[in-house]
């Protein structure tokens, strides 16, 4: 971190003594919460009255801070002091550029912050690390259940996840680079802020005493000049008295008018003070956000992945040793089965008859079935036989006497 700048503020009625100031990075302004207004609503019932109204001004007033020497040293107070004899109101150039200087100041400031801010964007870092999530997850090897066709795999899966890994870490390597320009560039807005930050204190303290300096020196005239100018005036009702009264009234005014623009500009630096930690809160968030990646995230992943491929590996071993004993099992189980039906089979044969008793009780029936059929063919055709002998017979008789009757 560079050295810092030196913060002592200074008085000057000439504008041009102070030096601008040059920021190489600036606060961005911190977002406000936009709310939408509620509807107005009408009522004729109550109101706020004078005394509520009053009551608040009051106790508005008792919360405002008070501008006061109390804010400042010992040394600033004498510098203010003699600062507020110097200034002559009556000087309408004095009036015009007192504290311009520091109004300047701050007007730079206010431009390199917002400067600043248009050209950084932390989103890109979010998605570097949006990048690397993505990459963590997306290294995923499914993992094959069951054995069947373990040995007739096309891919062996522990290449695929060699493969996988390295094409992950490759990228994961990418990121982490960018991850730790991001982080480089962190860093030195951070020391940046801190300049920045002492810098804008200096011109807050110089708005402060060039304000107090006014007011006491606004004071002094009205208190003095002023009212010696009224009173004379009053006295000898001259109108070139009451001219010269009222052109110092007009000037007390424009000096006070200018002194409510310095105040204008010391609260846009008072909100600067708290915006510019406020950004650089933010900056350590992400710079320790990036740290934690690049320490602990990636290192456990890679880690991880070691142990992830050698048990990949011993599940894989264990897959193979796990087929060969299933496979065993099983040609133990099949030949087992085989014998046994072979031995089974083979003591039946050896138990059987040559002819079994059933063939030749089919074999005896089928005989004695045919002989009855046989026998009971031979008396149909015996009895057939024999009525056709008595048919000849009188088919014969038949025949005789029809060729009696033809001789007779």
């Amino acid at each position: 971190m560079t050295d810092k700048p030196e913060m002592t503020p200074s008085l000057t009625l000439d504008p041009t003594a102070a030096s601008d100031a040059n920021l190489d990075a600036a606060a961005a302004v911190a977002e406000a919460a936009l709310k939408t207004p509620e509807a107005p609503t009408l009522t004729l019932e109550g109101g706020i009255t004078l005394e509520d109204t009053a009551a608040a001004q009051k106790e508005k007033e008792a919360k405002a801070i008070q501008l006061d020497e109390s804010q400042l040293t010992e040394a600033e107070r004498k510098m203010v002091n003699d600062f507020s004899e110097k200034i002559d109101i009556t000087d309408s150039n004095v009036v015009l550029q007192y504290g311009a200087a520091a109004q300047k100041n701050v007007a730079s400031f206010s431009e390199s912050t917002l400067n600043s801010v248009r050209t950084k964007d932390l989103g890109e870092i979010g998605q570097t690390l949006s990048s690397l999530v993505v990459q963590l997850k997306g290294f995923n090897v499914e993992e094959k259940k069951g054995i069947a066709g373990f040995f007739q795999k096309k891919r062996n899966e522990l290449e695929e996840m060699k493969v996988a890994y390295t094409k992950a870490e490759t990228n994961v390597d990418k990121i982490c680079q960018m991850l730790e320009q991001h982080q480089v560039t962190l860093m030195k807005d951070i020391a940046m802020l801190d300049q920045m930050y002492d810098l804008n204190t200096k011109y807050y303290k110089e708005l402060t005493m060039y304000i107090i300096a006014g007011k006491k020196k606004l004071a002094k005239v009205r208190e003095g000049e002023l009212e010696e100018l009224r009173k004379k005036a009053a006295a000898s009702g001259s109108q070139e008295d009451a001219q010269k009264y009222n052109d110092m009234a007009n000037l007390c005014n424009r000096f006070e008018k200018k002194l409510h623009d310095l105040e204008l500009t010391r609260m846009i630096s008072i909100q600067m003070g708290p915006q510019t930690r406020l950004i650089q809160n933010n900056d350590t968030l992400m710079l320790e956000k990036i740290q934690s990646s690049l320490v602990n995230t990636i290192p456990l992943w890679k880690s991880q992945m070691v142990l992830a491929l050698g048990l990949e590996h011993s599940r894989q071993a264990t897959a193979a040793q796990s087929a060969v004993t299933n496979m065993t099992n099983q040609l133990l189980q099949q030949n087992a089965d085989m014998l046994r039906m072979g031995t089974v089979e083979t003591a039946k044969e050896a138990e059987r008859s040559i002819v079994d008793i059933e063939t030749l009780q089919h074999t005896n029936q089928q005989l004695i079935a045919t002989l009855d059929e046989v026998m009971n063919i031979q008396k149909e055709g015996a009895q057939k036989r024999k009525e056709a002998e008595l048919e000849l017979g009188r088919i014969e008789g038949e025949l005789k006497q029809k060729l009696l009757e033809l001789r007779g």
